[in-house]
């Protein structure tokens, strides 16, 4: 099993995606350790003077102004956690979770935080059990930080709360750590604090849409293509010169990559044929611009993650002269802006790909494809009501584009009186990014039925690579109508877990 080694830096997005969606194991390295070790010894200087220090003496938020005894640290620690651990709703993912926990585990092994190496290794150890903590859907409003969600991963790392197993089975988080030879922490001065107070349930959800992301914006680049291919549409607008005159990167990377699956295509440049069409429609000849302008904003939130993952994120933080200030890096305003930007970014993607998909349906649009690509039209309603539940999922793509990020909520008694709002941001993009693959999948269904249709004209090499992945996938091809939903999920499943691209680049080589 693959393992990723935390040091006081140097966390990549693929660590991350390794831990939260293949169990990769999780070491502490030495340097990490030392880093621990040294800033807690910060801590424990400051919690044994007399003058209050936020977080190590006092209580937290509105509560901040009461000097904490020696003797109700302990209780102080174990209150903030419980009582904090207030979500309520539907169960968090599991890979969201892990996301979660490693990613406060990175900042905690930053050295700037003054948590305890044990209880570090405890947060390990929870992660190689596979022992989730159980997280609910609300909770958070993305300052300070991911508090509920993170409150109930320190609540299982108490022993306290429910988790669930390796075998998915929830269970009370005390039975779990015993059964796996954990032993439950005792926390003490800031630690509490420390493990509630950063941006990592945002940020692992960032992290796994751009993962995401990418593929899919690949993917409909090849479905476009399909779609082009199907409508008989002209390949010239994919010209490399004509993309070089407005150099958006990501449009460039789209052309390019449609160009190279209709290469050597028999169906491209028959738009004359049946009627004059001087040009195609925007949703085929605007594809790259589209596409494109969507691959560049998937880029900046790219810079924008990779900042936020090489961060130290607590309140307050242990600095490397010795000194614990107070800050207001917990705000998840940099997250929760580029979360709603891929919103809207995959929202548009969405939309342009439902169009084309009605157009090759459309027997006055489709340029002699049979209405509905039906094989007895009036009989058989072919991909109809695909396209209905296409257009139900960009609709309710476009509800979710709405910025969470524009709004604010005030919270303690109006210290936190603006909040990013960013877990929610996450939260819906997860349901877009979802979405998107199964408008994607249906386009991909479409096109590759219209493209069988054309009888008497051969695809481009990397199109019949897609078709043939497809159906021996289980995406059925043309013929009479039949119980639809199995061969939708089929072309989803294609999508999603990245085969339609490995079939294409067989032909073509890698995608951009």
């Amino acid at each position: 099993m693959h393992t990723v080694v935390l040091g006081t830096s140097g966390t990549t997005p693929a660590d991350v995606i390794a831990v939260a969606r293949e169990n990769a194991r999780v070491e502490l390295s030495p340097e990490a350790l030392t880093a621990l070790a040294k800033a807690r010894e910060i801590v424990d200087a400051l919690a044994a003077r007399p003058e209050p220090v936020y977080g190590v003496s006092t209580g937290f938020g509105a509560l901040a102004t009461r000097h904490i005894s020696t003797e109700l640290r302990a209780q102080l620690q174990r209150n903030i956690v419980r009582s904090h651990a207030a979500g309520m709703g539907p169960h968090v993912e599991r890979e969201v979770v892990r996301a979660l926990m490693f990613l406060r585990l990175k900042t905690v092994c930053s050295g700037h935080t003054g948590v305890r190496p044990e209880v570090a290794q405890t947060m390990a150890d929870l992660l190689n059990a596979g022992i989730t903590p159980v997280v609910h859907e609300y909770g958070s409003l993305g300052c300070s930080g991911d508090l509920a969600p993170l409150s109930h991963c320190a609540l299982a790392l108490m022993g306290e709360g429910d988790a669930e197993g390796p075998d998915g089975v929830v269970k009370p988080a005390g039975e779990l750590l015993a059964a796996h030879g954990i032993k439950p922490v005792e926390l003490r001065e800031k630690e509490g604090l420390a493990l509630l107070n950063g941006t990592d349930g945002m940020l692992g959800m960032l992290l796994m849409a751009i993962d995401d992301l990418e593929r899919l914006y690949k993917s409909a680049d090849v479905t476009a293509a399909l779609s082009l291919e199907a409508l008989l549409g002209t390949d010239k607008v994919l010209a490399p010169e004509l993309h070089a005159i407005r150099p958006h990167p990501g449009q460039g990377a789209s052309a390019a990559n449609m160009a190279a699956v209709l290469a050597g295509s028999g169906l491209t440049g028959h738009h004359q044929d049946d009627a004059p069409r001087v040009q195609d429609a925007y949703s085929v000849r605007c594809a790259p611009q589209v596409a494109g302008a969507g691959r560049d904003t998937l880029a900046h939130a790219a810079l924008v993650a990779s900042r936020e993952l090489a961060s130290a994120v607590d309140n307050p933080v242990v600095l490397p002269d010795g000194r614990v200030e107070s800050n207001g890096n917990f705000h998840g305003a940099p997250v929760a802006y580029v979360l709603d930007f891929l919103a809207i970014a995959a929202a548009d993607l969405a939309s342009i790909a439902e169009r084309r998909t009605d157009r090759l349906l459309d027997k006055n649009r489709s340029h002699g494809l049979p209405p509905f690509l039906a094989d007895d039209a009036g009989v058989d309603s072919g991909l109809m009501i695909a396209q209905y539940t296409q257009a139900a999922l960009v609709s309710e793509m476009k509800r979710l584009a709405v910025p969470a990020s524009a709004d604010s909520i005030p919270s303690s008694a109006m210290q936190e009186d603006h909040v990013s709002m960013g877990w929610s941001a996450a939260r819906k993009l997860r349901t877009a990014v979802g979405n998107l693959a199964r408008v994607v999948a249906i386009e991909l269904y479409a096109a590759t039925r219209a493209i069988e249709l054309r009888t008497g004209l051969t695809p481009a090499p990397a199109s019949a690579a897609a078709i043939a992945g497809a159906r021996a996938a289980g995406v059925e091809g043309p013929g009479p109508d039949r119980y639809l939903s199995p061969d939708l999920a089929a072309a989803e499943s294609f999508v999603r877990d990245g085969a339609l691209l490995a079939a294409v680049e067989k032909v073509t080589g890698p995608l951009a």
